[in-house]
């Protein structure tokens, strides 16, 4: 990985966290490309959830920064498996709620973009 594409993939990444902190729908529209899903499992059944669908939901749910809620963002790991596809995996935050993040970037253009979004989510009291 050049460490040209690492700091555009690391940069990318800080924008989407700080997109869900702040609840900037158009932050996070900023490095999610149009044709973007967000994809989960929910009761035993595989949820897709198109871009614009989530943004409608960031937009018009109380903002985690607003609220004082505390953050704890962790890059877990980075994979570039080739020149324009890559893999990042974190943890993030929105109390009571705990995120595990699979994003899967391709290089469009030459800037990263999230394609999809795998993830899993923990409630905690």
């Amino acid at each position: 990985m050049s460490s040209n594409d690492r700091q555009a993939i690391e940069q990318m990444v800080q924008t989407y966290l700080d997109g869900l902190y702040e609840g900037d729908a158009d932050k996070l529209a900023s490095v999610f490309h149009d044709t973007s899903v967000l994809t989960y499992e929910q009761d035993g059944k595989l949820v897709v959830l198109p871009r614009e669908q989530w943004l409608k939901a960031v937009r018009e749910r109380p903002k985690p920064k607003d609220k004082g809620l505390p953050r704890d963002d962790v890059i877990l790991m980075i994979d570039q498996s080739g020149p324009t596809t890559a893999f990042v995996k974190l943890k993030c935050q929105i109390p009571p709620r705990y995120f595990t993040d699979y994003l899967n970037l391709l290089k469009i253009d030459g800037r990263w973009v999230v394609a999809q979004k795998v993830f899993a989510t923990v409630n905690k009291p």
